[in-house]
């Protein structure tokens, strides 16, 4: 069985992938993301691994088997492409990264360290202790979180702040969770403008489709209020673009940590993350979609994709199908 790994983030990890991978199964490598050169290695492969399948790799591979992503989000996949009898399987064990992620950009932002750091850089004390009319900043204590969103993430960060006595709500599309516990409360997205208001905190989180795109705009922001912290780990475009920056740029909301973007490099690694500049504001903590970048996320990945090939190479059931669905 040949696998064909296009995904830069395994690379690391190269001497676990091959000391997992069952007898018989040989693995083609490309430590760059090369369109052509991958659908060409496509032709005669059962198995790819990696997060992008664009129409072209999906036409090459006519005997895929198994797309594996390596990671949770399927937007970049060219399902309709794919052969028929494809199954498409992804992975996580990104929660426990991102909820760090969270958890530390939320404190960060409600203690105000960035606009502290930035002011001490200039010899100025920004602190109530030798500056007047400067706030005594929160805690985490009794905040309230939102949770736009309410799957993996959402569910471990709300344990993680949990820990530093917040509280929680959450929205989400069903109108349901797996799991409540330490909710105050949760309801379908009707109901995101009184998560909005009512939360100290906001964490986006939730899948980006046809309908979630733009869900929060410049009127949900005026809800957040000049108090309020937003922290997007979901996608980008949930949050529209222009609206995140006026409401950043006028201090319409506190302050926001975003780690999702609107623009990605298409190769190497330089571009803009947005049409709008962002980088000048100073209420913003800026990451380039490494909240859940971590080797302790990458390293339960790999232990997933050996399986889900071990049990193809057996056939046995592969875990986590995402399509057909």
């Amino acid at each position: 069985m040949k696998v064909v790994v296009g995904e830069r983030n395994l690379l690391p990890h190269r001497n676990l992938v091959e000391s997992l991978m069952p007898d018989g199964v040989t693995l083609s490598w490309h430590e760059r993301f090369d369109e052509g050169a991958i659908a060409a290695d496509l032709h005669d492969a059962q198995v790819y691994l990696g997060g992008r399948v664009t129409p072209a790799m999906a036409r090459a591979g006519e005997h895929l088997r198994l797309v594996h992503i390596v990671g949770a989000g399927t937007d970049k996949v060219a399902f309709g492409d794919l052969p028929p009898a494809t199954l498409v399987a992804n992975t996580f064990h990104h929660e426990d990264s991102i909820a760090e992620y969270v958890m530390a950009t939320a404190v960060l932002l409600r203690r105000g360290l960035l606009r502290q750091d930035a002011a001490l850089r200039d010899g100025v004390w920004a602190t109530a202790v030798y500056q007047d009319g400067v706030p005594q900043p929160f805690t985490m204590r009794d905040a309230m979180v939102g949770y736009v969103g309410f799957g993996h993430i959402g569910r471990r960060t709300a344990d993680v702040l949990g820990a530093l006595g917040a509280r929680g709500c959450a929205v989400t599309g069903s109108g349901s969770v797996a799991d409540d516990t330490g909710l105050d409360w949760y309801s379908d997205t009707s109901d995101l403008g009184r998560l909005l208001k009512e939360s100290d905190v906001v964490v986006v989180s939730a899948p980006l489709t046809d309908h979630t795109t733009g869900m929060i705009g410049s009127a949900e922001l005026e809800l957040v209020g000049p108090q309020g912290i937003l922290i997007n780990v979901g996608r980008g475009p949930l949050v529209d673009e222009r609206s995140l920056y006026e409401a950043l740029r006028d201090n319409v909301i506190g302050g926001a940590a975003i780690d999702v973007w609107y623009r990605y490099p298409s190769g190497g690694d330089t571009t803009e993350p947005a049409d709008l500049p962002f980088a000048e504001l100073p209420n913003l903590l800026m990451t380039p979609h490494t909240s859940g970048v971590t080797r302790d996320t990458f390293v339960g990945r790999v232990h997933d994709i050996a399986d889900n090939i071990a049990r193809l190479v057996d056939g046995r059931e592969v875990q986590r199908v995402v399509w057909p669905r």
